[in-house]
């Protein structure tokens, strides 16, 4: 869901600067510094590979300022889509008893996400260096299938590992 609302409020090509609140966020990380100057693009590859919650926190901040106000517009847009069971507490999905969404729901954001060329872009790069960070796809089936084009990893304490995919042949796309 932040790669939807960063690519409806953003060029890829703008620049922001990393805070120290984003460049703290715990968890998975691109190892972004406070004060660095760093693109959009590449801060949505650290996203998307290496599920970096320092650059979903410079995301967020870069569109709406804040965490809350980018949630908000995170929670607006999983109701235009359809996906009911889901609210947005923050941009990265670390635990908190009122950030939550199911299975349907996280494919109903990722068949909202697979629609721009950019997102299938991402995911479906194994490595690359942006902005002097090496950053991996944390996607273990990503070249182990050739129908597998991507997905988004995840983990926390209370969900475990988590894994949507999108795969592709030459008769059925598919999220799971």
């Amino acid at each position: 869901m932040t790669f939807l609302i960063v690519a409806e409020h953003c060029n890829i090509d703008e620049k922001t600067t990393v805070s120290r609140q984003s460049a703290t966020i715990g968890g998975s990380s691109m190892h972004l510094k406070a004060g660095e100057v760093i693109s959009i693009e590449a801060l949505l590859y650290g996203l998307l590979l290496n599920s970096g919650n320092d650059a979903a926190g410079a995301l967020a901040e870069h569109v709406s300022g804040s965490i809350e106000s980018f949630c908000a517009l995170m929670n607006e847009k999983a109701r235009i889509i359809g996906a009911y069971n889901t609210h947005f507490t923050s941009p990265h999905g670390l635990d908190n008893d009122e950030h939550y969404t199911t299975c349907y729901d996280l494919a109903l954001i990722t068949k909202a996400a697979v629609k721009n060329p950019l997102f299938i872009k991402i995911i479906s790069t194994q490595q690359i260096t942006v902005s002097n960070h090496f950053l991996t796809n944390t996607n273990p089936l990503l070249g182990q299938y050739p129908e597998v084009t991507g997905g988004k990893t995840g983990y926390t304490s209370k969900a475990g590992r988590c894994l949507v995919l999108y795969v592709n042949n030459e008769n059925v796309s598919a999220i799971r």
